[in-house]
């Protein structure tokens, strides 16, 4: 039997220390020991493969793992040859090997298993190349792909300094073959660009320079063409006009919006094949060509569309109000004489122009729709008062037929349901024009013109004259014409429409300034960077239109039943009908007419296919105004049921602008030299801790030695040689690995975690030389967010990959006492699905490329507006405002878009359920009367006019608490 002592990660209470325990219980041959937060003691004679899997399969990391370059390998026998070595060894759990690096976990030591490689004939390599790389990606369609392509390229041996779906940057010790060979294994393509420069081969990582600020990135959601529709009325014509465009070649995928009338289509489709499969189907399409145009011509339509239908109804009720009235004051209604068949049938004509004139909108779109073979509300209306002035007009030519009592003439039937219909899509227009209100004030806020300076000299220019790099003046109360950096002055800037954040915000040389966003006092020179489309405010109209467009999983139901609705309400009144002829009392054929009508015009497919978009465009334009910016409606739904939010630390919960605060040191270096080796060690890395020792021996002036050998180590740290002195700066575990002894300093490092800071250890020639401590500051409302969010009934946890004394210390300073510290890079998501896997509905915070992955696993993934190309990419919903408080108005908003959403479908669903009963007759042995096919008509707009108010109520959708700390 072989004791081996294995370090643990994650495990972070005793029930954890447990979980591990009845786990290893469970295995065979493997004998446990000891076994605490940190560390267990097993006693095996098996291979360490299934003991690692069974711990790692419950969420946490086991024994060591390296990551060596290798070189001397010629061909697969030599890769064959070092994993026929290790295979032998009890020490090794998994390995993988190719000619450059060798891939290791185990209890084996990095001594050990290097001392075993050389033994082979090959050497591990110290002293490493970094080259850089751009390649072009191809076959990478959203950010869940490129959190896919993150996690495989996050290898210690790989910096990744840029990705998206068209772009890697990279810089590693690996070929260009290497990174594209893992580009293709996880399913996608890479081309080296070799248009750029040769790749820059140095001794050093190559950073990015530091900007001033970060600048919050909206990532493009993919190409997509606007249409504006006309000819729709429910959620049937969406249904066939989807239909119809899928049926394209080169539509990828399709949203057809009722509300707004529009339909988004994806793909390389010829825009003129889809326009014409439009009106194949019997509707009308253009192309809207930018926003202005989109919302003149959507301006144009829905005025036009507001007077035609207010005529419409006018005249329609103009007829038909005097006729009802004939009837209810007393007025004789039925053929008993020539006179009366005279006047009525005069009556009979004058209605017959008004179907053809006022309500042939209603005939004209019914028989396109029987020509496709469908049925849409227009079917209904068209059937119900069609029936009523055949059946009326059939009296009047020939009342003979009939007997006496059912000699009744119903044209006033026909007018007034024409009439009422028509001034309810009246109301319903003129209501659904309000809905899009917060996209088009993010339209307006960019200006048409802007003041130019060339040579000195200042001219104002339309907006499409101007081209990036050219300077431009800002005046005092002028909107930012685009986006750009400001190169002179200094003024406050209202930001507000595009953040949500009250405040303004001051701006200085080197800050960025955003289309749109309005100058307050002074004036600036800014260089224009991002024009047109590439504006931030322009990539937030797209991201909204596309939201406004998409449709939630709730709507998928309303979809189901309306494709359906209109031909069940057919058959219902048919059967109605028969039913009234057969068994009812005479008149018979009255009790028919008035019956089937009743249920032909009652039913109201057009209230099914408001409720779902209405709601969505009013609560995503609504979360515009509030500065958060959401991918589709399902992100909704599925934010509406989230009932934990993890949270990452830095950069999150904190500023993400680390500082050094403190120092400890052990052996005869100065403070000065202390910081000056590791900030020259650290100057080649990107973490935000190395950034923050580099700025310290900035601010002391101290000056930085070159450095080599440079090498990091994903979550632990980083080792390099300085002024020819070996050096190691990382974490606890870091310094284990490497047998620096560490015990004397641990009341130092307890101390420095205590205030809050993250203490990092420096070794200098095998022996700790000091602690440097450094400091992330809370954000200001971080305290009253998370106090906000568990008000809310949400589970609150914090993630981090800092030491769990200073995350206890943040996050008691919080009031959160759910705490995962020590996380790995790639441990994130594993937390993540942890959590799942519990039963808990996730909603992930993060901002870093790291977070990519967790934003993608997580039901919810929340970016931060400041953070990454890819964890915006990943995520569902980005902040534009770096405030947790945008979290919960986010989930806030969220849950009350899907209540409107649940109102609406309960309202369209009670009303048909009940309605069409009631017409059918049911009431009738009760009441010994039947509804009037004129009121049918009225509810039926009411039904229309009621969803549409339900949904704009969402306008006026308030957080619960202001963004101040109070």
């Amino acid at each position: 039997m072989n004791t081996i002592t294995l370090p643990l990660t994650n495990v972070r209470c005793i029930r954890c220390v447990n979980k591990i325990r009845d786990a290893i219980s469970l295995l065979p041959a493997i004998q446990l020991i000891d076994i605490n937060t940190e560390q267990l003691t097993v006693s095996t004679e098996s291979p360490l493969p299934s003991l690692f899997d069974t711990i790692t399969a419950l969420g946490y990391q086991v024994g060591y793992h390296y990551q060596l370059p290798i070189s001397g390998l010629s061909c697969g026998r030599c890769v064959a040859k070092i994993e026929q070595a290790l295979n032998e060894r009890h020490d090794i759990a998994h390995f993988n090997i190719s000619k450059q690096l060798a891939d290791v976990s185990g209890s084996i030591s990095k001594q050990a298993l290097t001392d075993l490689i050389i033994g082979l004939g090959y050497q591990v390599v110290t002293s490493q190349i970094q080259y850089h790389y751009n390649f072009t990606l191809t076959g990478l369609s959203c950010g869940k792909c490129i959190a896919k392509l993150t996690t495989a390229l996050t290898q210690d041996n790989i910096d990744i300094i840029t990705i998206d779906k068209n772009n890697l940057s990279v810089t590693t010790s690996l070929t260009a073959d290497d990174i594209i060979t893992i580009v293709t294994t996880t399913g996608y393509q890479a081309t080296l660009n070799t248009g750029d420069q040769a790749p820059d081969v140095t001794n050093n990582p190559i950073a990015p320079e530091p900007e001033p600020e970060p600048e919050p990135i909206i990532a493009s959601q993919g190409t997509a063409t606007q249409l504006l529709l006309s000819g729709l009325t429910c959620a049937s014509c969406v249904a066939s006009v989807e239909k119809a465009i899928k049926a394209v070649e080169g539509v990828d995928s399709v949203n057809v919006n009722l509300a707004e009338r529009t339909a988004l289509i994806y793909g390389q489709a010829s825009l003129q094949a889809v326009i014409t499969a439009i009106e194949n189907a019997g509707y009308g399409a253009e192309q809207s060509e930018d926003d202005q145009t989109r919302r003149i011509r959507q301006q144009q339509q829905n005025q036009q569309t507001f007077k035609t239908h207010i005529r419409n109804a006018t005249v329609s009720l103009a007829l038909g109000v005097p006729l009802m009235a004939w009837g209810i004051f007393g007025g004789s209604m039925v053929i008993d004489s020539t006179t009366s068949q005279i006047s009525w049938g005069v009556i009979g004509l004058i209605t017959l122009a008004l179907l053809v004139t006022a309500g042939k909108g209603f005939y004209i779109n019914s028989w396109k729709a029987f020509l496709h073979h469908r049925a849409t509300m227009d079917t209904l209306v068209a059937l119900g008062t069609g029936a009523a002035w055949l059946f009326s007009m059939a009296v009047v030519i020939a009342p003979d037929l009939f007997p006496l009592a059912a000699r009744h003439v119903y044209f006033e039937a026909s007018a007034m349901i024409i009439g009422l219909i028509t001034i309810g899509h009246a109301l319903e227009a003129r209501a659904r024009s309000r809905t899009s209100k917060a996209l088009e004030r993010l339209i307006d806020l960019q200006p048409q013109t802007a003041i130019v300076v060339e040579n000195g000299q200042e001219t104002e220019q339309p907006l499409s004259a101007v081209v990036a790099g050219m300077t431009l003046r800002l005046k005092p109360g002028a909107k930012v014409a685009v986006d750009g950096s400001v190169i002179d002055g200094n003024s406050y800037l209202d930001e507000s429409m595009l953040t949500g954040e009250p405040l303004a915000v001051h701006k200085k040389i080197g800050d960025h300034v955003r289309a749109g966003t309005i100058n307050q006092q002074g004036s600036l020179l800014f260089k224009a960077e991002h024009i047109g489309t590439d504006t931030m405010l322009a990539r937030i109209i797209q991201l909204v239109r596309q939201a406004q467009s998409s449709k939630p999983a709730l709507a998928r139901l309303a979809d189901t039943i309306s494709s359906i609705f209109v031909p069940s309400v057919m058959i219902i009144a048919i059967l109605t009908a028969m039913a009234w002829f057969y068994f009812g009392p005479q008149p018979a054929s009255v009790y028919m007419l008035v019956a089937a009508t009743t249920v032909l015009i009652i039913a109201c497919p057009c209230a099914l296919g408001l409720a779902t978009p209405m709601s969505v465009t009013v609560g995503v334009g609504r979360a515009a105004e509030l500065g958060i910016l959401i991918k589709d409606a399902e992100a909704m739904q599925q934010a509406a049921g989230i009932d934990t939010v993890v949270l990452d630390k830095t950069g999150t919960l904190t500023e993400g602008k680390p500082q050094v605060v403190d120092y400890k040191i052990y052996n005869t270096l100065t403070r000065e030299q202390l910081v000056q080796l590791a900030a020259s060690l650290e100057q080649g890395s990107e973490h935000p801790l190395a950034n923050a020792i580099v700025q310290s021996a900035q601010q002391q002036q101290l000056d930085l030695y070159p450095h080599s050998d440079f090498m990091t180590y994903s979550g632990l740290g980083v080792s390099g040689t300085v002024d020819q002195q070996q050096l190691l700066l990382g974490n606890a575990k870091f310094m284990n690995q490497n047998n620096i002894k560490i015990t004397h300093a641990e009341t130092d490092f307890d101390f420095i975690a205590n205030q809050g800071a993250t203490p990092v250890y420096l070794a200098q020639n095998g022996l700790l030389a000091g602690i440097i401590g450094i400091s992330d500051p809370l954000r200001k409302d971080s305290f009253s967010a998370v106090k906000r969010m568990q008000k809310m009934g949400l589970n609150v946890v914090m993630l981090t990959g800092d030491s769990i004394k200073t995350a206890q210390v943040i996050a008691a300073k919080l009031g959160i006492t759910d705490v995962v510290a020590d996380v790995l890079p790639d441990g994130k998501a594993a937390q993540i699905t942890l959590l799942q896997q519990q039963g808990k509905r996730v909603a992930m915070v993060g901002d870093g490329i790291n977070d990519a992955p967790a934003l993608a696993l997580a039901e919810v993934g929340i970016a931060m507006g400041s953070g990454t190309d890819v964890a915006i990419e990943s995520a569902q919903f980005t902040l534009m405002r770096h405030s947790l408080h945008g979290v919960a108005d986010a989930l806030e908003l969220s849950k009350a878009t899907l209540r409107n959403i649940k109102e609406n479908l309960f309202g369209a669903f009670i009303y048909n359920t009940l309605g069409i009963p009631i017409a059918a007759g049911v009431l009738f042995p009760l009441t010994g009367t039947l509804l009037s096919p004129v009121i049918a008509g009225a509810a039926m707009a009411l039904s229309s006019i009621t969803v549409v108010s339900n949904a704009n109520r969402l306008r006026l959708f308030k957080p619960s608490q202001q963004h101040q700390e109070k």
